[in-house]
This record gives structure tokens, sequence and C-alpha cells, in this order.
């Protein structure tokens, strides 16, 4: 681990220690909570005299007032402030400037507020073909989102190299980054990534790749990699258009999900699908999707019990006329 420098207005009291492999956009939030939300409260307090009571009863405050506008933190954010504390006062620990963490002594289920659980909006095969065709020269990228399960970082990063007959290969994702614009990096599990493309999609995605094999394969109108919010708005004309609500570019990636579930897709080959690092990952967030099968699941077993029962039958019959 390395230090990336220690707090602005406090020198030697809350040093900012981070992994050297954390991405841009990760080192980047973690200053801005460590800027806006952490030091204004802890700068001036030397982290040994950080104790449970006071540390437990600020994280929650953070939900009524933690935001720079005296506006409360949502129940995500404040896990994650919670967990950036905890990475500072093991970074203290290890390299002995405190005796102990207090952020370990914080139990989830009884000092963090719980996350509300987010609606989420998926898609029929026919509600994304429209999707895509309203969404005009965005049309093959939607597609490849919704039946890829391609993060939008990770579609917008692909060059005309990464694409193989049918496959597309995943190697590096696009992402914005506050003060330094669109950052390209390895994806988190620097390992390539192989994702089948469904016919229909690949004879779309064909007739459109660039002929350079370094250039990307959606650019942005002005060349270079395309940002998320020149997509979003076209996406967003494009719901409008063909009465779809509540669907935001990463939607995309649960339909996904939802349409490999119903086409018969087993939890190991979604996990293969969506890049999931476990399948516990993949039943983690996906699971609820499984139970709406269920059903179906059911009326097959019971198509297969009679099935089976009839060529009993038939055969117990066919037997007994035999030894008559």
């Amino acid at each position: 681990m390395s230090i990336r420098g220690k707090a602005r207005r406090r020198s030697g009291r809350w040093p900012f220690a981070t992994k050297q492999h954390r991405k841009p956009k990760t080192v980047a939030g973690y200053r801005s909570l460590l800027d806006t939300v952490v030091l204004p409260k802890w700068e001036s307090i030397q982290m040994k005299r950080l104790d449970y009571e006071s540390y437990s009863t600020w994280l929650g405050s953070l939900s009524v007032d933690g935001g720079q506008r005296g506006a409360g933190l949502s129940a995500s954010r404040i896990t994650q402030v919670h967990q950036l504390v905890g990475a500072v006062l093991k970074y203290a620990q290890r390299t002995g400037k405190v005796a102990k963490n207090v952020a370990f002594e914080i139990k989830r289920d009884e000092d963090l507020p719980e996350q509300a659980e987010r609606e989420r909006r998926y898609l029929s095969h026919a509600e994304l073909l429209m999707l895509a065709k309203a969404a005009d020269r965005f049309e093959t990228l939607t597609l490849v989102l919704g039946y890829c399960g391609l993060r939008f970082g990770r579609a917008v990063a692909l060059r005309r190299r990464h694409v193989g007959y049918r496959v597309l290969t995943v190697r590096s994702s696009a992402t914005a980054v506050t003060g330094k614009g669109i950052v390209e990096s390895t994806t988190k599990t620097k390992r390539d990534r192989h994702v089948p493309v469904p016919e229909p999609v690949w004879k779309k995605l064909k007739a459109e790749l660039p002929a350079d094999p370094n250039a990307l394969v959606f650019p942005s109108r002005k060349g270079g990699f395309l940002p998320l919010g020149e997509y979003r708005w076209a996406l967003d004309n494009a719901c409008e258009d063909v009465g779809i609500e509540g669907l935001v570019p990463h939607g995309l990636r649960h339909t996904t999900a939802s349409l490999a579930i119903s086409a018969g897709a087993n939890v190991k080959v979604v996990q293969r699908l969506l890049g999931h690092a476990t399948a516990a990952m993949t039943l983690d967030r996906c699971g609820h999707l499984l139970n709406d099968d269920l059903t179906g699941v059911a009326d097959a077993l019971g198509k297969a019990i009679d099935s089976t029962a009839v060529s009993l039958r038939y055969s117990g019959r066919q037997s007994g006329a035999q030894t008559a």
C-alpha cells in the first residue's frame, strides 16, 4: 500500500492511503468523501482518540445532515464513508499510528442504515428491440448493452481488434473521472472476458465495424470515448418515444440477465455472461429473477411426471400382454 498524500489541512493526522491498483474513479471518489464528509468532522481529532461512541453517533447523524449543504446522505453513501474510514484506520493501525481500528466495532445491522432495494426495470424482447430502433445512431450499442450484458464503460472502450466472429473480448473500461475526463483502465479482474453476441445483433454490429483495428467501435460524435451523458440523452428520448419509464443505461445489463434466465440459462452461465466474480454474486443480484421462473419450472416438472407416468403405464401393458 502507498500513501497518496496526507490530509490537506492537518498534515499527519488523517493520512489518505489507498491500494495502488485502485481505479482512478475509485480514488477520486474516496478523495471526495474524505474532503467533504470525513475531514470536516474529524480532521482536528487525532485518530487514536477516536472512540466507538463518538464514531457510531456521527455515522447515525449522516442520514440527517451529512451532506455539504446540510442534506442527509443515502444509506449506500454512508456505507461508503464507513468503508473509507475503516480503510484509513486499517492503514494507521498497520503503521503503528493507532492501537485499534474503531470501524471494526461497527455492526452493519445495528449501526448502519439499511439500504432500500431499488426497483429494477427489465425489458422484454419486444421492448428492447423497439427501444434500440428509437435510439437512432445508438441502435447497435443499445442492442449490445441489452443482449450482451456489458457495462457502459466496457462497451465504449471496445476497439475493432476486440471484436471477433460473434464474440467481444472485454479488456478495458472507459470511465469519467472528476478533473481528468474519461480515463481508460483495465477491468477489475485484469483478465480478458469473452462475451458471445446473438446472431441478429452480430449482423448489425458487423456492418458497422470500422476498418482500423485500433478504432473505437462506439465513438462519440467528436471522436474519442463516448460520454455517458451523450448516450443517456439519446436513451431518455428513445424511452419517451416508445413509452418506457424508469430505465437507466445500467438497466440494460439487468435486462440481459432477465432475458438469459428466461431463455433457460443457469446461474453459472449468467455469471460468466455478466462477468461476476462468483455465482454467489450472481444469485445475490439476480436470484429474484430465478424466483419468477419457479412456476414455469413446476409446470415443466409436472409435464415430465405425466409423460413418464404414461410411458410406464404403456410399458406395463406391453409386459402384461407378452406374459399372457
